[in-house]
């Protein structure tokens, strides 16, 4: 049986890059899961998401005429919980993404105060801006 885009096969994640992660299919080729179509959610890090060995659904995005396969975990998981990609009801994912927005913004604001903090330190430890002039 061939590979046909749309279809959804299950496979082994046999490797993780920083860019997405390897799978290999039951037919024995390999494809690549891009960083963008692990999850729903921002994914800094293919390891917080996935491991070598680890069983996934994936869907075939696409196949190149030299081969390559793009796969997707995330429109795999979409269609199966009923959620659709495009169209179809929004409310659920509206919400997910709020909560993702306000997270990444709560994460930011944390990450700034800390930085502003730790510049007021070292410029206290140096004299300030420019020091005293007498």
């Amino acid at each position: 049986m061939a590979i046909e885009v749309g279809s959804k096969v299950t496979g082994k994640v046999t490797g993780i890059t920083r860019f997405g992660a390897f799978v290999t299919l039951p037919e024995g080729e390999t494809g690549l899961v891009h960083i963008s179509e692990i999850s729903d959610d921002y994914v800094r890090d293919v390891n917080d998401y996935l491991k070598v060995n680890d069983e996934v659904t994936v869907k075939v995005l696409s196949v190149s005429g030299d081969g390559k396969i793009a796969l997707s975990i995330r429109q795999a998981n979409e269609s199966s919980s009923g959620r659709t990609h495009r169209g179809g009801s929004r409310g659920g994912q509206r919400q997910d993404r709020r909560q993702g927005f306000e997270q990444i913004m709560n994460r930011f604001l944390k990450d700034s105060e800390e930085r502003l903090a730790q510049l007021r330190r070292s410029e206290a430890k140096r004299g300030g801006r420019g020091g005293r002039r007498g």
